[in-house]
């Protein structure tokens, strides 16, 4: 199949395969991210228009919209308002290896991942009470006064939520760490959007934010570590209960336009 001309869409011929009616937004990332990978869409290319994937593919707009959504959370591709969807330039080489094991997320593997966000931010929790300075002390009480704030908007909640966790990576110091816990959030987002559920969770939450806000403006690596642990701990749980309406918020996901679209990640199985 030849490159996506940026010229002339109505050119492009499409080797997607039709999906079986049922399949979730996941059957459209996996089609793409597999065509993406073995450069059909080369880098700087930009990708069809959602209409012509949706009728290609035989879904619905909504499913191709939240899928692309799902690609640029992951960094694979960039849109450009009133200009289209682009493949990103340039990529990290371990990009196609985190994809293809990153597309492996479903249900029943988020408690894995949850092990592993839990780990990796515990030791950014560590490193940030040892080397965070003022002005990230600062913009960490920012994000936090945003999630109190907030506790009854679970959308701006969760904005600000990753914000605090971005920031206190940042802290870190540690690119490397700082991009696998990237990943890692990015993967978990639509469980852990869906594992809020209650003002009283957001409150919780606040708490233990709090809490390891205190120990990095102590700079205490000590209690930094105990108050993360105690906080992934909770977060952990709030994902593991969330898989219950996993299928049935995936299923809904591909017939409606959310106001605010949710993504679903892809799971595995073959096109």
């Amino acid at each position: 199949m030849p490159a996506f001309r940026a010229d002339d869409p109505a050119r492009v011929v499409l080797e997607l395969q039709t999906l079986p009616r049922g399949s979730a937004v996941a059957d459209v990332a996996r089609q793409m991210t597999t065509l993406i990978a073995q450069g059909t869409f080369p880098p700087g290319s930009r990708l069809p228009p959602e209409r012509q994937l949706a009728e290609s593919l035989g879904v619905g707009r909504s499913a191709v919209r939240e899928a692309l959504a799902a690609l640029e959370i992951l960094g694979l591709v960039s849109v450009r308002p009133g200009s289209g969807t682009y493949i990103r330039d340039s990529m990290s080489e371990l990009l196609p290896t985190t994809l293809s094991w990153g597309l492996m997320v479903s249900a029943e593997h988020t408690a894995q991942l949850s092990e592993v966000r839990s780990a990796l931010e515990v030791r950014a929790a560590v490193l940030a009470a040892e080397r965070i300075d003022e002005a990230g002390l600062q913009a960490l009480r920012s994000h936090l006064e945003a999630m109190e704030a907030s506790t009854e908007d679970f959308g701006a909640f969760i904005e600000a939520d990753a914000a605090f966790h971005l920031q206190l990576a940042r802290s870190a110091g540690n690119e490397v760490m700082d991009e696998l816990l990237r990943t890692v959030r990015s993967l978990l987002r639509v469980w852990v959007e869906r594992g809020l559920r209650s003002s009283e969770q957001a409150l919780t939450a606040c708490r233990e934010h709090r809490a390891v806000y205190e120990a990095l403006a102590a700079h205490d690596p000590s209690a930094a570590q105990a108050a993360m642990d105690a906080h992934m701990r909770t977060a952990g749980d709030r994902v593991e209960h969330a898989d219950g309406s996993a299928t049935a918020a995936g299923t809904a996901a591909t017939t409606r336009v959310p106001a605010q679209p949710t993504t679903q990640l892809p799971s595995v199985g073959s096109s």
